[in-house]
């Protein structure tokens, strides 16, 4: 599939939003961090900022964006409707979660519930977000059982990341809140993994062979491709990328998007200051980041649309 860098900073802008809203609900509700004004204006600003940055960006790869608004009609048998519905709703409880951490410096009683019910919602819209994608049988490696699974993690991953940074950078970090993005970093790791090596052993379900009812794969070839130019379908959906660079660029994000973080955060553990653990936590948030752009480009680029066969590829 091609890589639209609308969808993928879509992806991970919003899945880092509410993993930071998540995480803001719960440690908020545990009392595990001070319902401090300017915290809160910083926290659920950059939050809401990523969210609603990253639903805006989606909307770029539409072919009438002003249209978006009724794809919200179709909830009942779309993914992409009910992800439109569940973000909207989400803005409701973590809304006033906001407001009373930030108004009114509470984030206990009814906010604190509000905070945790904002933080399930946040939840279930990044699992409709990754449902758009695991939906589509026609995509193989997007039809499977890691890539719900792997959106929450990575989205848990950075946001716990980004809380790490601010609350050392306010002044109230903590053993509890490092530890949590470090293990949700290995979790995600561990995910991403499994799903990388899923894809590498399975074999390819559609051929040539499959698609037309005749012969075996690898004796039925393309005699003459169904278009002389460029259309939608060639440029949409038969992106091709070299296995040597995937093998690479996934190297990078092994590196950038786990490797590094995890260790800058163990450094930051071991600071023993906000100063100095707070310079760490940024180099590792913006190393997270080049990191998931990496990984979600390959998560679009690897994907190949059962549609390919009709134009020269022998497995899909």
């Amino acid at each position: 599939m091609h890589p639209a860098f609308s969808v993928i900073f879509f992806t991970t802008a919003s899945g880092a939003g509410y993993g930071l809203l998540v995480w803001l609900g719960l440690f908020g509700a545990l009392g595990l961090l001070p319902a401090d004004r300017w915290f809160g204006v910083t926290a659920f600003g950059l939050a809401f900022g990523l969210v609603t940055a990253g639903l805006l960006s989606s909307t770029a790869h539409l072919g009438h964006p002003e249209r978006a608004w009724r794809a919200l009609t179709q909830w009942k048998s779309s993914w992409l409707a009910r992800e439109g519905v569940m973000a909207v709703l989400t803005y409701i409880p973590t809304g006033l979660y906001a407001y009373g951490w930030v108004m009114l410096e509470r984030n206990d009683g009814v906010f604190a519930a509000s905070g945790v019910i904002g933080a399930l919602l946040c939840l279930i819209t990044v699992w409709c977000t990754a449902m758009i994608y695991a939906s589509l049988k026609s995509i193989q490696r997007w039809s499977n059982r890691f890539v719900p699974p792997v959106y929450l993690a990575l989205g848990a991953a950075t946001g716990a990341l980004l809380l790490a940074l601010l609350a050392h950078a306010f002044g109230y970090g903590s053993v509890i809140i490092d530890a949590t993005a470090l293990a949700a970093l290995a979790l995600a790791a561990a995910l991403k993994l499994a799903y990388w090596n899923m894809i590498a052993k399975s074999a390819s379900e559609s051929t040539t062979a499959s698609a037309t009812g005749l012969g075996k794969p690898g004796l039925v070839r393309l005699l003459d491709a169904p278009h002389t130019e460029t259309n939608y379908l060639m440029r949409e959906m038969g992106y091709r990328v070299a296995r040597k660079h995937a093998d690479r660029l996934r190297i990078i994000a092994i590196v950038a998007l786990f490797a590094l973080p995890s260790i800058l955060l163990l450094a930051a553990l071991l600071a023993g200051g906000s100063f100095p653990a707070t310079l760490l936590l940024a180099a590792a948030a913006v190393s997270a980041a080049a990191g998931i752009l990496v990984e979600r480009w390959l998560f679009f680029a690897e994907a190949k649309h059962t549609v390919t066969l009709y134009y020269g590829e022998q497995y899909a």
